[in-house]
């Protein structure tokens, strides 16, 4: 999804891209032609990838915090991929890193805002916030014994098109326009949902000011919560579907109250989000209902 876009925009713009997928991608006959097929739990599979890269961008994940609650070898994976693709930045002599991970590694604190600096791994509350705690440590590790330099994302509830897992927002889009009951999983969740063009902006103005972002840890999202009821009960109304909204109690793993504090990124990349949420679920509203499949898709996971 992140990859797809950040392809694009850095090919407008004349980089030399290569992505690397395990899968074929589907939605961009270009951005396919940029990308190796290739597993990054594999060493064997990385020998393949071209070694003269100025920058490695890490994107990739298991990232469903619940489904790796229910099955936790997804983190085992995604701490395997990071250390994988910090040994061939290593081995390759490839001295600049950039690891997109979460705003799950804040924990549950009871707080509502967080910085950067409010991160303990007493709070981790998953599999998946595991392996994102373990990856940022692994990359600090890298920087200090290896030189490489690194900058590290934190991303929250990144959404719009090219999405076509289970999560909340597609989830609900497709239940909502079959006339299916939604299920918040807790009635008290506000978190910060960030437009994909934004997410993609921050992680460009990282690559474009990496001379400022190394060694630096920063919040990419919107900056401003949503509620999880109110963003259901939009989502039913701008439809117009006969969908009931249930409200369940918060799921094992998850992060129930998120907003990021983006300051620093705002200071030191200039990065400002754009796309303020309702606008952006006007965006992917008419993405996920311009195409059948894309519906279909999602329906096929619930």
């Amino acid at each position: 999804m992140i990859g797809t876009e950040l392809t694009n925009s850095l090919l407008d713009d004349g980089y030399d891209v290569v992505g690397v997928d395990i899968t074929e991608n589907r939605w961009d006959d270009r951005v396919a032609d940029h990308t190796i097929i290739a597993d990054l739990r594999d060493p064997d599979d990385l020998s393949g990838l071209p070694t003269d890269a100025g920058m490695i961008v890490h994107l990739a994940a298991n990232a469903r915090v619940h489904q790796l609650v229910k099955a936790p070898k997804g983190a085992r994976d995604n701490f395997e991929m990071t250390y994988n693709a910090l040994e061939f930045a290593r081995e390759n002599s490839i001295d600049r890193f950039l690891f997109g991970s979460s705003r799950e590694v804040y924990g549950n604190k009871g707080k509502l805002i967080y910085s950067e600096k409010d991160t303990y791994v007493d709070e981790c509350e998953s599999p998946y916030t595991a392996s994102k705690v373990g990856g940022e440590a692994m990359v600090k590790a890298y920087e200090r014994c290896y030189g490489i330099d690194a900058a590290i994302l934190r991303f929250s509830n990144v959404y719009g098109r090219y999405d076509l897992s289970d999560r909340v927002l597609p989830l609900f889009i497709a239940q909502a326009m079959i006339d299916r009951d939604l299920t918040v999983f807790g009635g008290d969740k506000i978190l910060d949902f960030t437009f994909i063009d934004d997410c993609v902006t921050g992680i460009y103005r990282t690559i474009t000011n990496f001379h400022k972002a190394q060694g630096t840890t920063f919040n990419i999202a919107s900056g401003t919560g949503t509620s999880l009821v109110e963003l259901a009960e939009a989502i039913v109304s701008e439809l117009g579907a006969n969908s009931h909204i249930h409200v369940e109690s918060s799921r094992t793993g998850e992060i129930r109250r998120y907003v990021a504090n983006i300051a620093k990124a705002e200071k030191v990349l200039g990065y400002r989000p754009e796309v303020d949420f309702e606008s952006g679920m006007m965006r992917t509203i008419e993405w996920y209902t311009s195409d059948e499949s894309h519906l279909k898709a999602i329906r096929e996971k619930i």
